[in-house]
């Protein structure tokens, strides 16, 4: 399950854009705002996890090592790099 950023960047727009489109007239009337709200967190997410990539960089970018970037995010310095050394 696990996607890029981009991937899950293109879902969120796209489980927006399905809900934006849905025709009132064929739609089944249950309180949406459960789902609603699953898809308003799921683009808090994508939104949230790739301001965390960005921050790393940027932390990256001035010259922070790894091991205060892992402390940072409460894992070791290899599983930083591992998850946002590739960017």
């Amino acid at each position: 399950m696990a996607r890029t950023i981009t991937e899950k960047e293109q879902a969120a727009n796209e489980i927006a854009e399905r809900l934006a489109q849905r025709d009132p007239n064929e739609t089944e009337w249950r309180d949406a705002a459960p789902l609603r709200r699953v898809a308003e967190a799921f683009q808090a997410s994508v939104a949230a996890e790739s301001e965390l990539r960005q921050a790393v960089a940027d932390a990256r970018s001035e010259g922070r090592s790894w091991a205060a970037i892992g402390a940072m995010l409460g894992v070791s310095k290899q599983t930083a790099q591992q998850r946002y050394g590739d960017e």
